[in-house]
């Protein structure tokens, strides 16, 4: 069994007690190139999201998280990898293509930051881009009560998987200027309405 596997199955006998609900399961293709799309409140939605599906997911994280000694080794034995926020970074996004290349699961939190009053933030044009030179679905996913998990009441926890799209689904109006900001900000409108 993987490092993945061994702590996803530790959280999850802990996610149990705390009543973690998953809706929409069936939704998860089990084969081929998945972008996994989310929004990001806490510190616990990559836990979260991993516990909630049967596919391992690699998730692109800020570069900052893998410079802290214990946390950095462990999410990079997980799978996770960096990227540089708020500037292209060619390295991220070559990665992430990799991952989809190899009919793998790519998981990104496409506003780029915790949001901290939990509303649906502005999104980051890459994955529209990334969705668009990959040619592989979004499953979006909401995740609800990862704020302070810890004190969380049992059962207010959980995640909404909707149903995978691709970019040809998303029908961009004609006056739009940038149209993959408009792809990025229609996925979390899309995941905002879970």
């Amino acid at each position: 069994m993987s490092f993945y596997f061994f702590a996803r199955s530790l959280l999850n006998k802990f996610l149990k007690l705390k009543g973690f609900k998953i809706e929409g399961i069936e939704n998860v293709p089990l084969e081929g190139p998945v972008i996994i799309a989310c929004n990001h409140v806490s510190y616990w939605d990559p836990i979260l999201v991993g516990c909630a599906l049967p596919r391992q997911i690699f998730f692109m994280a800020k570069e900052e998280l893998f410079q802290k000694p214990v946390l950095g080794f462990a999410i990079k034995k997980l799978g996770a990898f960096p990227v540089k926020r708020k500037q292209g970074d060619v390295s991220a996004i070559r990665k992430s293509l990799e991952i989809l290349k190899g009919n793998k699961v790519l998981g990104i939190f496409p506003e780029g930051t915790r949001s901290k009053s939990g509303t649906i933030q502005e999104a980051m044009a890459g994955i529209a881009l990334i969705m668009e030179k990959s040619k592989a679905p979004i499953l979006p996913i909401k995740v609800y009560g990862a704020k302070g998990l810890l004190r969380q009441k049992r059962g207010n926890i959980g995640v909404v998987i909707g149903k995978p799209f691709y970019a040809s689904d998303l029908k961009v109006p004609s006056e739009v200027e940038n149209r993959r900001i408009w792809m990025a900000n229609e996925i979390m409108t899309i995941i905002s309405e879970m």
